[in-house]
């Protein structure tokens, strides 16, 4: 195996922030200032766009019933009892915020609970572990998020998931919006502000719980021939190329990348575009008219907004656009733009081969000739993308109980304690091969009475036939404004 000295998949000039599979989700640069710097623009924030009707009511007062009745509320209070997992935000006061199940209100008991525990450890407790639950702290000021959870992942596994919740919840506001709500008032309650996130945010933590792209840091491409992503590439590139301060164009479909074309300097990070992944997925209306909102991405730039045009490219082409600018008054141009882009991507047969790869059910392990391996994960560390097959039979109708296998196995390789490089287990049900390398991670799902050596053969030929396809599977060209 030591003839993969480069990996598949790797690029010269990555379309993202190369990520490891456990990352911290620090901003990485002020790169909205930077631009307004450079660019003599105003600021990047619109604070009447986040105000809240109901944010001149005094605090303490009940959010509306809509109806429901005691008993009703009473049964949904008690929905959280009986999963095995839990998300909760709450203030540095106590306020609550989120509760993955059940109502919050109903269940202040526990967030005081939650909230004694943390503030009797000055702040410091990071995880406790009782039987199989185990219960994962996160402080980010001025909220704290807790995970509770008997699903067997593991403190960082479990932190991850906290971080997405929190940049969920500042990409609706901003930190510095966040932070001076609380400054101002303390006992603030944060909901008002946070209309519809909670949609959101359920939608990404129940997104997580399938889509490997948040396990392992990286983003999955729409297959497409190099020669059809370079066209579409140079098709928004030409389009958008005059367009004052348009930082990023995305054109994503099925949860899949299909490009993106960003300003020279600047870098998505796989986790700003995962939020962005998440809002296309969990908003149905976006299919039917065109849309102009506020985004803050946390990792590119937590302070400020950019502001997004967001639309599908037409009728019979179901993938979406989003164009990011740091100006709030360029709908009307960007309007004009995707205009342009969708007329010339259909004269040049591009929305044919989008469709064609959008509709086309992508092929199994099995069915491209490893007749022993179930499925795979393989991810390139330079570029941040990953492949992964069509899942099929034992997992088809139980994709959570995949992930698990690969939770279990990313575990064992990322340990805090002691990290693997390669692994090769065997159970009753499958065997699961694990490999870390400088370059890429693998992790491959065998059938149970697959011999090591036979794992160890199908693995390197995988492997080339990966690199075979490469060019079809990433973004391997690099677009800039």
């Amino acid at each position: 195996m030591s003839e993969f000295d480069v990996e598949p998949g790797a690029a010269r000039d990555s379309v993202l922030v190369a990520s490891g599979s456990i990352d911290n989700f620090e901003q990485m640069s002020s790169s909205l200032e930077e631009i307004k710097n450079e660019n003599s623009v105003g600021s990047g924030e619109d604070p009447n766009t986040l105000t809240s009707s109901n944010e001149n009511q005094e605090d303490g007062v009940d959010k509306p019933e809509n109806g429901a009745t005691v008993e009703e509320d009473y049964e949904d209070s008690l929905d959280w009892a009986g999963k095995r997992k839990h998300i909760f935000v709450l203030s540095n006061a106590g306020k609550p915020i989120y509760s993955r199940h059940g109502n919050e209100d109903k269940l202040a008991w526990l967030f005081g609970v939650m909230l004694g525990l943390f503030k009797y450890s000055h702040d410091s407790i990071k995880s406790i572990h009782a039987g199989d639950t185990t219960y994962v702290f996160l402080s980010k000021k001025p909220l704290i998020l807790v995970a509770v959870s008997k699903t067997g992942e593991s403190v960082s596994q479990l932190t991850v998931q906290l971080n997405y919740v929190f940049n969920q919840i500042v990409s609706i506001l901003t930190l510095r919006r966040l932070t001076k709500t609380y400054e101002d008032r303390a006992n603030y309650d944060l909901r008002r502000l946070l209309l519809g996130v909670d949609r959101l945010i359920d939608h990404l933590l129940d997104f997580s719980e399938y889509e490997p792209a948040f396990m392992l840091g990286a983003i999955q491409c729409l297959p497409l021939a190099a020669s059809e992503r370079d066209s579409i590439s140079k098709t928004i590139k030409d389009a958008c190329g005059k367009i004052k301060n348009l930082v990023f164009a995305i054109l994503l479909g099925n949860n899949r990348l299909i490009t993106l074309v960003q300003m020279k300097k600047y870098h998505l990070h796989p986790a700003d575009l995962h939020l962005i992944f998440n809002l296309v997925a969990a908003t149905e209306s976006l299919k039917n008219y065109e849309n102009w909102t506020p985004l803050c991405l946390p990792r590119f730039d937590n302070s400020g907004f950019l502001y997004a045009h967001v639309s599908y490219l037409a009728e019979d082409c179901q993938a979406c656009l989003i164009l990011l600018t740091v100006e709030k008054d360029m709908f009307y141009p960007l309007n004009n733009a995707k205009q342009k882009i969708v007329e010339k991507l259909r004269v040049t047969n591009c929305l044919e081969h989008i469709n064609t790869s959008l509709l086309k059910m992508e092929e199994s392990a099995i069915a491209t000739g490893f007749p022993e391996l179930r499925h795979y994960l393989y991810k390139c560390k330079s570029t941040a993308q990953f492949y992964q097959p069509a899942i099929c039979p034992p997992y088809t109708k139980d994709k959570v109980k995949l992930m698990e296998l690969y939770k279990r196995a990313h575990q064992k390789m990322h340990s805090s304690t002691r990290p693997l490089k390669l692994s090769f287990e065997r159970s009753l049900e499958e065997a699961v091969f694990s490999w870390d390398t400088k370059g890429f991670e693998l992790y491959a799902v065998f059938e149970p009475l697959t011999e090591t050596a036979s794992a160890i053969n199908c693995v390197s030929k995988l492997l080339n036939w990966i690199k075979k396809k490469e060019d079809r599977l990433f973004h391997l060209n690099a677009y800039t404004f």
